[in-house]
């Protein structure tokens, strides 16, 4: 699948590129990219919720009433969770939500993601982006260039590049990651996939191993 490269003025360079078909156009596998996106929410969560239970209550240990003869339920404890002030029943503990999946499974899933992305003509790529300075401004003239400020924008760089990355801080609709950040959730969660020239490499590497 041959791609054309963009500058970041949204124009066409008059060169192309070649997307691999092991890992752009494959037959997208939508259980595995579930899993994956499972996995990643779940890794996402603290677990750390906590409420007290009858026995983490303080408060008097007695009888609150005979056994018989009231014509009500029994009550052995004010602390019971029937009472006001009482503790929660089944109430959370901390936990860990996060649960295992295997290599393959996981690659297969991010070839999954990016299939789907390249079979929806939601991938873009362009020449390596770099600012002198870190300035917003420019990079929203970017995503205007492109024609994709009003959508959620995922850009995926070769390298770590501080003035890019400063430059699209305050943007809440894109993200930057480098190739080897890479997640399938990231991947679904954007409407539009941006890759640079010198990310390739490394994404079609890593994952046609």
């Amino acid at each position: 699948m041959k791609v054309a490269v963009l500058d970041k003025n949204g124009k066409d360079t008059g060169r192309e590129v070649e997307l691999s078909a092991e890992v752009f156009g494959i037959e997208p596998n939508n259980h595995a990219v579930y899993l994956d996106v499972k996995q990643y929410l779940a890794n996402q969560r603290q677990g750390t919720h906590k409420s007290k239970e009858r026995g983490e209550i303080a408060g008097s240990t007695r009888k609150i009433k005979k056994q018989k003869g009231t014509g009500t339920a029994r009550a052995g404890s004010i602390k019971s969770g029937i009472f006001r002030g009482g503790g929660r029943m089944f109430g959370p503990r901390p936990r860990n939500y996060s649960f295992k999946l295997n290599k393959n499974l996981k690659k297969l899933a991010r070839k999954s993601a990016l299939s789907l992305k390249a079979q929806n003509n939601e991938i873009l790529v362009i020449e390596d982006l770099s600012f002198d300075a870190p300035k917003t401004k420019d990079f929203v003239n970017v995503l205007k260039n492109l024609g994709i400020d009003s959508k959620k924008s995922l850009f995926v760089l070769g390298a770590s590049n501080n003035n890019v990355y400063l430059s699209s801080r305050n943007l809440k609709s894109t993200e930057i990651v480098k190739a080897s950040e890479l997640s399938t959730y990231k991947i679904m969660n954007a409407n539009s996939l941006v890759l640079s020239e010198g990310s390739l490499e490394g994404i079609q590497q890593n994952l046609s191993k």
